[in-house]
């Protein structure tokens, strides 16, 4: 049976984490929005699992993944829900813990990559906060992306199992997560995440050892990979790209 994911049809945003593990994993899935009204899916089935007034446990906010009658919400929810089956994490509680301490921690930077550009309101157009967002920006580029850089290269170079992973011998969806967000700032900060890149090879190297994963390949050379836009939470203003 395959997975169904509800998540924003013509952006990545954080339902990209979650593809990327399915993918990485060659599991089934539906990406429920994308798909044909007339077979129940596309974007009226995305917002009626937001608003069933019967569901006293109904989703905030795609994404959200079901999984024959069970819905789970929140990026980090859905991956540590989904790693086991997927084997996209280690068997010990500890390492278990530590990748979902990981997931956390680039939910945070993504969360500060966002508000660059909607600092002030998520519901006022970047037009409308301008000057807000300029100040923001200088600060993440200049001191939160290198910070947030240097503890995930930390983190790889002194993985006690070898430096090709983040936890352990082997792939986990702190990894591909890890990949995801390198890609989003190089789009959306090229300049910036350039320079903080500079002495960090173990991250540089697990980004390219995540990208040239046969599936994980396959899927950015697909249609089912949404190009990054300025719709989603990484969005590329060259005036907000300060180093």
């Amino acid at each position: 049976m395959s997975y169904a994911l509800y998540y924003w049809p013509t952006l990545q945003g954080r339902g990209e984490f979650v593809r990327l593990a399915l993918e990485a994993a060659g599991a089934p899935y539906v990406d429920i929005a994308r798909g044909p009204a007339e077979a129940g899916q596309g974007l009226p089935a995305l917002l009626q699992g937001l608003a069933d007034p019967a569901d006293p446990q109904r989703p905030f906010a795609p994404p959200y993944l079901r999984d024959g009658r069970f819905v789970v919400g929140q990026t980090a929810a859905i991956l540590q829900y989904l790693a086991p089956t997927l084997k996209l994490v280690a068997r010990s509680e500890q390492a278990r813990v530590w990748t979902q301490q990981i997931q956390l921690t680039i939910a945070d930077i993504v969360t500060e990559a966002h508000d660059t550009h909607h600092p002030v309101d998520v519901n006022l157009y970047y037009e409308d906060q301008r000057a807000e967002a300029r100040r923001r920006a200088l600060a993440f580029c200049s001191t939160r992306i290198p910070k947030y850089l240097a503890w995930f290269d930390h983190i790889v170079k002194h993985n006690p199992a070898g430096p090709r992973w983040l936890v352990g011998g082997k792939l986990s969806y702190a990894d591909l997560s890890l990949f995801q967000l390198v890609e989003g700032l190089r789009y959306a900060f090229p300049n910036a995440t350039q320079a903080a890149l500079r002495g960090k090879p173990s991250l540089r190297a697990l980004h390219e050892r995540v990208a040239a994963l046969p599936r994980v390949a396959a899927y950015l050379a697909s249609d089912r990979r949404v190009a990054f836009n300025e719709t989603g939470i990484f969005r590329r203003y060259p005036e907000l790209d300060r180093v």
